[in-house]
């Protein structure tokens, strides 16, 4: 009797987003399209809806650890994403278990605001991205605010940015993607390996209902990571994909 292939596992560390548009039900979604199995480990709750974020309590942190623990002992996990890490003792402690667990293929999503401007991690919480946990990833997608909140300055041109994107890659994740949606223009992704510079050009989808792409893009990377991808190859597929949610979003609340 032949033994059927197993289903490759992505881990997915993040908040819950009450209103189901973004973080780990977003997540989820993204990692089951594409056909990886989704395990959670929860840092956040959230109360929030369309219109913003009311309110965020915390789980604990040795809490998260065991939930990521748990499930890394038992399953073989080929891929991990990090979203919202709204402290910096946990942004420590989980770029420790990541590291000692020697779980792959990291993709490192740096939330530091929400969509709607509300702050999702101190200054210090930023600082220990930087120094502890991107040096882990294999890829990480800051969009240009989170990309000036890590380097702190403003970057308004393409050179800038080229910059950028190659100061990042020297605190040690292997590629550095700053997307464009924020930009003005079409929103063009810079994509760069430490050799070369790829830039995934895209078309501007005019809808309100754009909550939760980042953690739709960084989740798409990590599922094409876990089943061989190439990170160039993923984050071109990563961003076919949410191009598409875009143009077929339909509005769900007043936000």
């Amino acid at each position: 009797m032949s033994r059927r292939k197993k289903m490759p596992c992505v881990l997915t560390i993040a908040g819950s987003d009450s209103g189901g548009g973004a973080g780990i039900q977003a997540d989820i979604r993204t990692l089951s399209a594409f056909g990886v199995h989704p395990l959670t480990a929860l840092v956040a709750l959230t109360a929030q809806n369309t219109l913003g974020v009311a309110g965020i309590q915390q789980i604990p942190e040795a809490f998260v650890l065991a939930q990521i623990r748990t499930v890394v002992s038992d399953m073989p996990v080929k891929a991990a994403k990090t979203g919202m890490l709204s402290e910096p003792s946990l942004v420590r402690a989980v770029a420790r278990a990541i590291r000692e667990l020697e779980i792959p293929n990291l993709v490192v999503d740096p939330v530091i605001t929400s969509k709607s401007g509300a702050s999702l991690l101190s200054s210090e919480g930023v600082q220990s991205l930087r120094e502890v946990l991107l040096p882990l990833a294999r890829i990480v997608t800051p969009n240009l605010p989170e990309a000036e909140a890590l380097l702190g300055r403003t970057l308004e041109g393409s050179r800038e940015i080229q910059e950028a994107a190659r100061e990042v890659h020297s605190w040690g994740p292997g590629c550095v993607v700053i997307k464009g949606g924020h930009r003005r223009g079409e929103p063009a992704d810079l994509f760069y390996d430490g050799s070369s510079f790829v830039l995934f050009q895209g078309d501007r989808i005019h809808t309100p209902s754009d909550h939760g792409t980042g953690c739709t893009f960084s989740a798409a990377i990590a599922a094409m990571l876990a089943q061989g991808a190439e990170p160039r190859a993923a984050v071109g597929e990563a961003k076919r994909y949410v191009t598409e949610a875009l143009r077929r979003s339909a509005p769900l609340g007043s936000g």
